[in-house]
């Protein structure tokens, strides 16, 4: 056997055994030294979003939510976030956004942006509140901080966000 076909029965081999039930529980747990750093534990892109506020700049490690899936998703059953992280919700055009907080177990605060990439307002997400909070108006995208980052770093309706 050649080398392309060898690689190919490997590869072969090794998709198989990870969608293998009993593989799954053989895989070892991945180490932080081990981990893409423009990568999450989810397979999220990480980039940096920048929030400039009255008291100054700060710089957000952020996870895109980018497709319907992973949107739908969001934080659900996260159980740890950083204070400098965050999850980003970017959408193609304006429009009135929605969130709830199904099975989301930390508090959140929920930042509406608009197409200029200003602050529109900041809703609370409560854990597991399955009633909507909104957009004041229509939005670009939705930032996502641990509940009460927001204040912390003094965000307010009218700041700047660039990602």
């Amino acid at each position: 056997m050649t080398i392309l076909p060898k690689l190919a029965a490997l590869a072969l081999a090794l998709t198989m055994a990870a969608c293998s039930p009993q593989a799954a529980e053989q895989v070892p747990e991945t180490t932080a030294a081990a981990v893409d750093d423009t990568r999450s534990a989810a397979g999220l892109e990480i980039i940096p979003v920048t929030v400039t506020t009255a008291s100054g700049t700060h710089v957000i490690q952020t996870e895109v939510a980018a497709t319907f899936e992973e949107k739908q998703r969001g934080m659900m059953f996260r159980t740890e976030m950083g204070a400098d992280e965050g999850m980003i919700f970017p959408y193609d055009e304006p429009e009135m956004l929605g969130f709830w907080m199904r099975n989301t177990v930390l508090p959140l605060d929920i930042i509406f942006i608009d197409e200029d990439r200003t602050v529109i307002n900041i809703a609370d997400g409560i854990p597991y509140n399955e009633e909507s909070v909104y957009s004041d108006r229509e939005a670009i995208a939705v930032l996502e901080l641990i509940g009460g980052r927001s204040e912390e770093l003094g965000i307010e309706a009218g700041d700047s966000i660039e990602w």
